[in-house]
């Protein structure tokens, strides 16, 4: 939770700072979860899981391709620690929960806050596809442009 402390105060993410930060990582239904080390220290985490309550990627892939929303596994918390940043870590996180959903059969998607670039470029670069841009209300005061991905096939 350290390193979700420090790419917080740094990045804004997450948005909103879960009052449980523990449980906020460890959400069910959860397929998988994976950290990133270097030299020694934890620098990384992503999870797999799949679509809950207010995801909309999994709707649009799924409408998309004529599936339903069980057919895809969602991509979420994932974050680098800044001092660990330029070694490909984000990249290889992104790979391994890819590589967990295709070996359940289901198509990789995310949602990303709009304003965070970083976080689009990087889906971008590795080929994913932007579905839309969706705004998303959060709470009756909070409304979010949302970025939804799909994974290359």
């Amino acid at each position: 939770m350290r390193v979700l402390a420090e790419v917080h105060a740094r990045d804004g993410y997450p948005v909103n700072w879960p009052d449980r930060p523990g449980e906020w990582l460890s959400r069910v239904p959860l397929l998988g979860s994976w950290v990133a080390e270097l030299e020694g220290g934890l620098v990384g985490h992503v999870s797999l899981s799949q679509g809950g309550e207010g995801d909309l990627a999994p709707m649009l892939w799924s409408e998309r391709n004529g599936a339903t929303r069980g057919m895809t596994a969602v991509v979420s918390r994932l974050f680098v620690a800044p001092q660990a940043r330029g070694h490909r870590i984000g990249g290889l996180l992104i790979g391994r929960a890819v590589e967990e959903a295709r070996r359940h059969g289901l198509h990789p998607v995310l949602d990303v806050v709009a304003s965070d670039a970083a976080a689009a470029a990087l889906y971008e670069r590795l080929g994913w596809e932007l579905m839309a841009t969706v705004d998303q209300q959060w709470s009756p005061h909070q409304t979010v442009a949302i970025r939804c991905y799909a994974a290359p096939s």
